[in-house]
């Protein structure tokens, strides 16, 4: 259950500077502010939490790479305070959860990337609702891919103000109609609605971000701001031009990057594909330095903790500083991540350590530097006296990713235990079912052997004995998660959401084909109706015949010939559900493409 979220508050602007330290003391204790040991007050920050899609960790000048410019982030990451050690899991949806969350991803039921697993359940908590019941506005721009339907949004998750993409990315099975594939000029959706939208999608989602926070700051609120970028996620296809005919000059073969250390880069490659990926990433660069001038011009930057990190590897095998890997592997290059955490005044430049940590340490993190008391059940833990520097004891501790197909967690299925020293993997493989992937235990001391390049499995017998107890442990501890094997169920007929469209990003799949799969929607009538479903096949090919079949109901009638089809239902029959929309093209059945529905 979703738990109640705790008071933290804040203190007004005008209560900056107090010089009575006994007054200091007390309104600290009363709003969540901290006191210094000068008696300044120091207000909870506004907070801006950015994290790209698919950018590898070799994708930035401040790790080395000697072709790619990032001059506002590597700017960002010498003023800022950094984590050397810091993970996250190797594709998309599992790393949102855990972020989002605190915990997880198998806890949340979000541990795929879509096939109706990329869903989170909506009675999770999540670090904007917690902001926001401590008086924060909340907003999100770009990327959610925790489910596009009721009750499962952004806009139903803490974020009152969302202006984002559906599914896990632009070009792909969730587009809106009209925007396919659409990086420049996308249609989006804002607070649940569809909007057109004018510009490169990274450059919208920045310049939405901005002017709701000047909003929000002539208003005197604090802000939390999640912006999360699709780029440089594929297609490739539509990039910034300019940027991309500065990089298709440049040499990018694995020759001209360092390799004196660590794994080389051997794999062939696509140099157009690359010269586009970096065009994106720049790209980024320059809206994150967009950002931090709007910061400037508003006077808001030393009362801004700014934090920064990636989702997972890189989409393709290019400079990753030596680690093995790329985007949905359990090696570093798969899994390792720079954090930054940008605060000028409150965190010192510089690495500020090296313990191992993970993106669910985020969330309680963030609700310590602003004072806000976290909830019960977070698997993470406050990174704040890391980057504070603080001379506290910091305990021996494991992190635990794992991230695969299916629609339940495998046991031993392609997974990371990480200690300080050591680390034990199984690199059975994102896309493998564990049944035609053999277990390969293998054990790396990350202090002598930084890049996993020598497995010393059989030479440490007792500590990979150790560290598959703690695995199996975790395992048995996330399985025991309720309705941990079903995704959570989309809401038909709720006031909240008179207007849903099923995607087959959130289709349970049942027999898989090519694009002519089967599969199910499950969904929770709520409302009486009647429905309106408007269905869409795949393909150009026009069906022949539409079927509907919801628990005992079914309808079956000829498509005709318009490109889609209208079925107007009086009722459904209520509670949860399986909802399939299956059409016929060319004599065979397959899943509809799209179907919205709509509470007449």
């Amino acid at each position: 259950m979703k738990v109640a979220i705790p008071a933290g508050g804040f203190a007004s602007r005008r209560l900056r500077r107090c010089r009575n330290s006994a007054l200091t003391a007390l309104i600290a204790l009363c709003t969540g502010c901290e006191s210094t040991s000068t008696g300044q007050l120091v207000e909870p920050p506004n907070v801006i939490l950015i994290m790209t899609d698919d950018q590898g960790y070799g994708d930035f000048g401040f790790h080395g790479n000697p072709v790619l410019r990032t001059p506002h982030l590597d700017a960002m990451a010498g003023r800022g305070a950094r984590l050397a050690n810091f993970h996250v899991h190797g594709v998309c949806t599992p790393t949102r959860a855990a972020l989002m969350t605190g915990r997880h991803p198998q806890r949340t039921r979000a541990f795929d990337t879509f096939i109706g697993r990329a869903m989170m359940d909506p009675n999770e908590t999540t670090v904007a609702e917690v902001m926001q019941g401590a008086g924060y506005a909340t907003g999100i721009f770009g990327k959610w891919h925790l489910g596009d339907c009721y009750p499962m949004r952004a806009m139903d998750q803490g974020f009152e103000e969302a202006l984002v993409h559906l599914g896990g990315g632009i070009g792909q099975s969730s587009d809106p109609v009209g925007g396919e594939g659409k990086y420049t000029d996308p249609i989006l959706h804002h607070n649940g609605k569809p909007v057109a939208t004018k510009g490169y999608c990274t450059d919208v989602y920045f310049d939405a971000a901005i002017d709701w926070m000047k909003a929000e700051v002539s208003k005197g609120q604090p802000f939390f701001t999640y912006l999360a970028t699709n780029a440089p996620h594929g297609p490739f296809h539509d990039v910034p031009r300019e940027l991309y005919n500065h990089y298709k000059k440049v040499d990018l073969s694995h020759a001209r990057f360092p390799q004196d250390k660590g794994a080389k880069l051997t794999s062939r490659q696509n140099l157009d594909k690359e010269a586009r990926i970096y065009a994106m990433v720049e790209n980024i660069d320059q809206n994150i330095g967009k950002l931090f001038k709007a910061l400037d011009e508003l006077g808001v930057t030393k009362d801004t903790l700014v934090i920064f990190l990636i989702d997972n590897g890189p989409n393709t095998r290019r400079y990753l500083a030596g680690f093995r890997g790329q985007k949905n592997r359990v090696y570093e290059g798969g899994v390792r991540s720079p954090l930054i955490a940008h605060w000028p005044g409150r965190l010192l430049p510089g690495v500020a350590s090296d313990r191992v940590c993970a993106h669910y340490d985020l969330m309680p993190t963030i609700l310590e530097a602003c004072g806000v008391k976290k909830p019960k059940g977070l698997d993470g833990r406050s990174l704040w006296p890391l980057l504070e520097r603080r001379a506290t004891e910091w305990p021996e501790r494991a992190i635990f990713i794992q991230h695969h197909r299916g629609d339940l967690p495998v046991r031993h299925h392609n997974f990371v235990v990480r200690t300080q020293r050591y680390k034990l993997v199984n690199p059975t493989g994102f896309h493998n079912e564990i049944s035609k992937a053999k277990p390969m235990f293998e054990l790396y001391d990350m202090d002598a052997d930084p890049y996993e390049l020598h497995d010393i499995a059989t030479k440490k017998p007792g500590t990979l004995a150790h560290l598959r107890g703690l695995y199996e442990r975790w395992f048995d501890d996330i399985m025991q998660t309720p309705g941990i094997g079903a995704p959570p169920a989309i809401h038909l007929g709720a006031q909240q959401a008179p207007r849903v469209v099923l995607t087959r990003q959130d289709m349970k799949r049942v027999r898989r084909k090519g694009w002519g799969y089967m599969g199910y929607w499950l969904v929770d009538v709520v409302g009486p109706g009647p429905f309106r479903l408007n269905i869409r096949p795949h393909g150009k090919a026009l069906p022949s015949r539409v079927h509907v079949k919801i628990g005992d109901a079914s309808w079956a009638q000829p498509w005709g010939t318009s490109k889609t089809k209208t079925l107007l239902l009086d009722r459904l029959p209520r509670g949860t559900q399986k909802l399939e929309v299956d059409v016929t093209v060319q004599g065979k059945r397959a899943a509809a493409y799209q179907v919205e529905v709509r509470t007449e």
